[in-house]
């Protein structure tokens, strides 16, 4: 028998189950990143998109369909991480803008509550680019307009639309060279793929896992903290593995287990053949280590002086709270201007600070800040005028949907994308000038600017004609990634060169948290050898992730 409407019940649980499928295939969307860099990848940021909807959705009380377009809407945009996670909850816009009204959806109805969404999200994208998640989001629209002229039985009409999106999705290699150099399809379009797949599975009446959903939409949640307790018994954390000179019997691990539990706690022994596993927090490492030698020969031994890192911890809390104290006073007195800027690290947070940030929004590439984030941010600030500085190209779309969002500021995004684009932008800031005048000279000395960042790839592909291993050192800039090595110091000097000019007049070095500062200043004094005719600056980022951020201009 033939099903030709869904109502508001079925389209929830449809919305649900497509949310819970891409919750469980986030780190396969990830997967399929270009780019190999240990950021906040598509699967994430649109699975965090969507759970902000889902979260929305499992909290209404009286359902009808007005009710759930509008939770579904509001939530995805909200939350809305990335430009993957934007463009998919202008998707959810507009597709809910399309049946909000109906109390039952047929075919003709999603049909074309589907090209108002693709409408909707194209839209929303200043150079909309085909190959990507637009381009599956109109193979769906296009096919379902075909469709609906045909039938109106939604189980014939559902799984032939998705079977269209696959065919799409599969050509999208075929539209962006950069995807077929890498051997991959479009992560933003594999995930719209997976959230219609776990729709359908809700339609066909299968069995959804929804555990991920209720625990993000429970009200009542333990949090687990992390915080060290003050009073700290044992205080080293030593870990060690044991190469076995011999058979690593049941008996031995009882007798060890029992030893170390005579010098501390937390204890893990795990043995695997000819490999012992070990885990234990102790007052003297020394007697663990003495005792495991008996069994074996050590590797990967690691010793952490926990208390150490407890007064580490409280006097970054005690310098956050002074931040955020600066931060609310700042906001006591209403101003006529103010900085909104996405960072991260202690270092880059400060710059920032002591060149006028009203609020420091912390995300970047490791976690893209939602709208929800910004819009947080911008009630903060007490200002009639506010300069909003992403720092980064997956948060632009996420900042300029927040400023359409607000009606009683003035919020003027600069598309900063870099964090040492964000930092030109606020020192040229001009006190003196109107806010038009200030948003022009912005968006010119960005256009001045050379980025170079300096990580690891975290997983094997080919891109820039280059080959990239799992573990290599890479210098991105601007252009893509120019340098590939094994040296953190080496891939910089290789990207550098491909950076600097004659016209390069200063050098700006952020380093990172992984990097020591006499290391960094060490390597700035190499930089400025090889490059006599500039500056070159050495500043604490403090970054994750990244070894240098370095700005050339």
């Amino acid at each position: 028998m033939a099903t030709n409407t869904i109502n508001a019940e079925m389209l929830a649980r449809m919305f649900l189950a497509g949310a819970a499928n891409i919750e469980a295939q986030k780190e396969f969307i990830n997967e399929l990143n270009v780019f190999p860099v240990p950021d906040g990848d598509t699967g994430t940021n649109m699975t965090l998109t969507i759970m902000s909807a889902a979260k929305e959705v499992s909290s209404i009380e009286s359902l009808d369909m007005l009710t759930l377009c509008k939770a579904i809407s509001s939530g995805s945009l909200r939350g809305a991480r990335g430009n993957s996670g934007v463009i998919l909850s202008q998707l959810l816009r507009g597709f809910t803008k399309g049946v909000r009204e109906e109390k039952q959806i047929g075919a003709a109805a999603l049909a074309a509550a589907c090209e108002r969404a693709t409408e909707t999200a194209y839209k929303a994208v200043m150079k909309p680019k085909e190959g990507t998640i637009l381009t599956v989001a109109r193979g769906v629209a296009d096919k379902a307009l075909e469709l609906a002229e045909t039938t109106d039985d939604l189980e014939e009409f559902i799984p032939a639309v998705i079977e269209h999106a696959r065919e799409v999705l599969a050509k999208t290699p075929d539209m962006l060279p950069v995807l077929k150099e890498a051997g991959v399809v479009d992560s933003g379009g594999q995930g719209l793929l997976e959230v219609l797949i776990g729709a359908y599975d809700a339609f066909q009446g299968k069995d959804v896992d929804y555990s991920a959903i209720a625990a993000s939409a429970g009200t009542s949640m333990t949090k687990v903290s992390a915080e060290v307790q003050t009073d700290i018994k044992f205080g080293y954390c030593t870990e060690f593995i044991i190469m076995t000179d011999k058979e690593f019997t049941f008996a031995d691990e009882k007798e060890f287990k029992a030893y170390l539990e005579s010098l501390g706690d937390s204890i893990v022994c795990v043995a695997d053949e000819d490999i012992v596993k070990i885990h234990v927090h102790t007052n003297d490492p020394g007697l663990a280590i003495q005792k495991a030698l008996t069994y074996g020969q050590l590797s990967r031994m690691k010793i952490d002086n926990m208390r150490e890192e407890h007064q580490e911890k409280l006097i970054r809390d005690a310098e956050k709270l002074a931040a955020e104290q600066k931060e609310k006073e700042a906001r006591a007195e209403k101003k006529p201007v103010g900085f909104i800027a996405v960072s991260i690290g202690s270092g880059m947070n400060d710059i920032f600070r002591e060149l006028g940030a009203d609020y420091i929004i912390e995300g970047g590439q490791t976690m893209n800040p939602s709208t929800e984030d910004m819009l947080t941010a911008i009630d903060k600030v007490n200002a009639d005028h506010i300069f909003i500085l992403p720092n980064n190209k997956n948060i632009i779309l996420a900042a300029n949907q927040a400023r359409d969002l607000v009606k009683d500021k003035d919020i003027i995004v600069i598309p900063t994308k870099t964090v040492p684009q964000g930092i030109t932008a606020i020192i040229n800031y001009m006190p003196e000038a109107d806010v038009d005048t200030n948003e022009e000279t912005m968006n010119e000395e960005i256009g001045n600017v050379k980025t170079g960042q300096v990580t690891y790839a975290v997983r094997d592909t080919r891109i820039d004609d280059k080959e990239i291993h799992e573990g290599d050192i890479m210098g991105i800039s601007d252009k893509g990634i120019v340098a590939v090595g094994q040296s953190v110091e080496k891939t910089t000097r290789d990207m550098l060169s491909e950076m600097v000019d004659e016209d390069t007049e200063l050098i700006s070095l952020y380093y990172g948290e992984d990097v020591l500062e006499e290391e960094a200043e060490r390597f700035a004094a190499e930089v400025q050898k090889l490059y006599p005719d500039a500056d070159v600056d050495c500043h604490c980022g403090g970054q994750p992730i990244y070894y240098y951020v370095l700005s050339v201009e």
